[in-house]
């Protein structure tokens, strides 16, 4: 099973709605697990010490698979901008 973190907003009727489309195949069932913060005020800005020990955890995991890619192709295409 892969993980795929993504942001989402629920509404009035309980519903989610994702801030962005996943990419991934269409028409698949996904399994759904609803982290909600316990705090009622959440500054979107601020991560939180959860959140950045989550996207560390996520990257040490890549880069210990080797799913990883090199730096200089990270900078391809940034002189464009």
């Amino acid at each position: 099973m892969k993980a795929i973190k993504v942001m989402a907003t629920i509404n009035e009727q309980g519903q989610l709605t994702l801030d962005s489309p996943l990419m991934t195949d269409q028409n698949s069932r996904v399994e759904v697990i609803v982290l909600i913060p316990e705090t009622t005020e959440i500054n979107e800005d601020e991560q939180t010490k959860e959140v950045i020990l989550e996207d560390f955890r996520q990257a040490w995991h890549e880069a210990m698979t080797g799913k990883t890619i090199p730096v200089a192709q990270l900078w391809e295409g940034l002189d464009d901008v």
